[in-house]
């Protein structure tokens, strides 16, 4: 069995291993990391062996840390990371350049419709009957985008939203209320197959799927790193924050999994305060005095017009995994035009949990 991952911020890790009787035997790590002394990828190896394969990976971890000679330096490498290859690889996981990557980006839509969207493409990819997609958004108005667990109340200033027109739409996905407005945000969705997260745990997964923006990101001068559960950050503060939800393939087969993304390339923080309402608590957690100073824009940080920073995206993207140009399907896009009628526009769902 053969598993790879990539170390968020470090190197690739690569596991072939065999099973036998319920071990783990024969495992060979390999990988562009760092590792002094030499003799320690051996204890790295013999630590797998024998370990049984329902081990999860803290497990494993701890048998690899065990096993590694005093003063053992790691660099690009972590024992969590080998011990994720091992997990991946015993749930055959994919690898991103296993697929053939379509890209859509298409005109400006209502909120509405992207989330409409994002649910159909995903589940389109659970049936097999689309190829994993990364979805670059253009809003057709300015809105604010709430969790699908969050309170409608709680979240949003009716008054504040209904004064700048501000359409308010409730996600499929969980995590935090976004404010966003046209030519101020860039968001994308990826929808994959499950296998391709197959062996991460929740958390993992974010990172695994957030890996190739933060080299984007680099690729154009900021330094940015995932922040758990669900931020991207830099020095300057959070940039963006990511979501996902996991969909059930038919008859109950691994599904697909979507993670989008809302980067703020530029806000009016004082429009956002008056529609958001931005919890003490929140901010005092964070150790920030004003909701302002949670987010730097990316325009500030690359000096990059909007369109720039999203072409070196996708461009970066298309470098590492292979991109093909692609589209709604009228199929698709007459069942998002329902959904997001009969769903994400009505009240009963922006309002149920109220």
């Amino acid at each position: 069995m053969h598993g790879e991952y990539k170390i968020p911020g470090g190197k690739l890790v690569v596991v072939d291993v065999d099973a036998e009787d319920g071990v783990l035997c024969r495992a060979r790590v390999a990988g562009d990391f760092f590792l002094e002394p030499d003799e320690a990828l051996d204890a790295v190896n013999h630590a797998l062996n024998g370990a049984p394969v329902d081990t999860d990976a803290a497990g494993l971890a701890a048998r690899i840390d065990a096993a590694l000679p005093e003063g053992t330096v790691m660099y690009g490498l972590t024992s969590e990371g080998i011990a994720i290859a091992v997990r991946r690889a015993l749930a055959h996981a994919t690898d991103w350049t296993d697929y053939d990557w379509q890209l859509i980006h298409e005109g400006p839509q209502s909120p509405a419709l992207h989330m409409a969207l994002d649910e159909v493409l995903t589940a389109e990819v659970a049936a097999g009957r689309r190829a994993p997609t990364l979805r670059v958004w253009e809003w057709g108005a300015p809105a604010v985008i709430i969790g699908s667990f969050q309170s409608l109340r709680n979240e949003v200033d009716a008054a504040g939203a209904a004064r700048h027109r501000v359409e308010v739409v409730r996600r499929i996905s969980g995590g935090g209320a976004m404010f966003v407005e046209p030519g101020n945000t860039i968001t994308y969705s990826l929808s994959v197959p499950e296998a391709l997260v197959q062996g991460l745990s929740f958390q993992d997964s974010y990172a695994y799927l957030d890996d190739w923006v933060l080299g984007a990101l680099g690729d154009m001068g900021i330094s940015a790193w995932y922040q758990p559960l669900n931020d991207i950050a830099t020095d300057q503060g959070k940039i963006a924050g990511a979501a996902q939800k996991r969909i059930v393939g038919p008859d109950g087969r691994p599904g697909a999994v979507l993670h989008h993304v809302t980067m703020s390339y530029d806000i009016d923080g004082d429009k956002m305060l008056e529609v958001l309402r931005i919890g003490r608590e929140k901010l005092s957690d964070k150790g920030i005095k004003s909701a302002k100073k949670r987010v730097d824009p990316l325009r500030r940080q690359t000096g990059l017009p909007r369109e720039a920073v999203i072409e070196r995206m996708i461009e970066s993207f298309r470098g590492r995994y292979g991109l093909s140009q692609g589209k709604v399907t009228d199929a698709e896009l007459a069942r998002a035009e329902e959904l997001a009628r009969t769903k994400f526009s009505s009240p009963e769902w922006t309002a149920r949990v109220p």
